[in-house]
């Protein structure tokens, strides 16, 4: 145990202060004022504090934890949970009742996210992160996917507009024992796949579907559709901020323009970038008309911050 130790010397309020771990003495700061013995004093606390930290002692978790990070088609699964063992024990309709919500794990929530939206027991579950709480029965389980995943375990207060999807599904008999609580995504095709619970001699499965044709269809016809007005833009902006080939920026600024969505004002910064490619490129006449527009457009949209450059930038070129 450390022990910090200090001692009055005279009534001028001298002090000497030490330090110690297990009777031993580890530090000795000598004479010191009241003044910048306070200082010490915090310093130690925050070396003491972070001494603690550092020194805690590391030890196995009874339900370790896992990690899975699966692609079904084009939508990424993700899985964290804690892995309990039955350590002798039995499982379902003791260590785990009947007819009650289970965390389905040990420890935080177990948590499951979708970058898609999924169907399961055809219903739609929306693309986000959930945490997964079952209620295993003898010849039935009740799956829920909830929308609060910062609980320890279960719920303090179990509200039922927080539960995004619930189905039901029937518990079948594994041939040999499973020792650890494992989770595992299975049968994977490019439109679906299965969420498997096995514990003991009892496995879950859930199947679900991903929206694989939907996801693809929407990349095939933006790639086929070629480069949007922002592709084209970062392109020039790259070219002139490191100096490359300015007839390639200036060819790809235009195109940024020119693809910009009808019916509204070409972006004020698409028109500010053209100016200063025409001015690099040495057309400090076309940088001048450019920037007049974009001064325009940045007044229009209230941008101070533009409308003072392009009239810096102006008076400039106008030299």
């Amino acid at each position: 145990m450390f022990n910090l130790y200090c001692y009055k010397l005279n009534k001028k309020y001298s002090f000497k202060l030490f330090l110690t771990f297990e009777s031993i003495t580890i530090c000795n700061f000598g004479k010191l004022k009241t003044k910048p013995m306070k200082k010490i004093i915090v310093m130690l606390a925050v070396v003491l504090a972070n001494f603690v930290v550092e020194a805690q002692v590391k030890t196995p978790q009874a339900s370790p934890l896992a990690k899975i990070d699966q692609i079904v088609g084009l939508t990424n699964v993700q899985i964290e949970y804690s892995r309990p063992s039955a350590k002798g024990r039995t499982v379902y309709g003791d260590l785990v009742p009947y007819g009650k919500n289970w965390r389905t794990g040990a420890n935080a929530n177990t948590t499951i996210s979708f970058s898609e939206d999924v169907t399961i027991g055809g219903k739609q579950l929306k693309k986000g992160k959930y945490a997964l709480f079952t209620t295993p029965k003898a010849d039935s389980w009740d799956v829920i996917f909830y929308s609060d995943t910062n609980n320890w375990g279960l719920p303090e207060e179990w509200d039922e507009s927080k539960v995004a999807l619930k189905t039901s599904v029937k518990p079948e008999t594994l041939s040999k024992s499973v020792e650890s609580f494992t989770i595992f995504l299975n049968n994977l095709s490019n439109d679906s796949g299965v969420l498997e619970l096995s514990w003991e001699r009892t496995i879950v499965s859930i199947p679900f579907t991903v929206p694989t044709q939907e996801a693809a269809m929407k990349s095939i016809e933006k790639t086929l559709a070629g480069p949007s007005a922002g592709d084209y833009f970062s392109a020039a902006q790259y070219f002139y901020q490191t100096n490359g080939d300015m007839t390639k920026a200036l060819s790809w600024v235009n195109s940024a323009i020119s693809n910009s969505p009808k019916g509204q004002d070409v972006p004020f910064w698409y028109l500010r970038l053209k100016s200063l490619i025409q001015a690099k490129s040495g057309d400090k006449k076309g940088a001048i008309a450019t920037a007049k527009e974009s001064l325009a457009l940045s007044i229009k949209a209230g941008n101070g911050d533009y409308e003072k450059m392009n009239k810096d930038s102006i008076a400039e070129w106008s030299k």
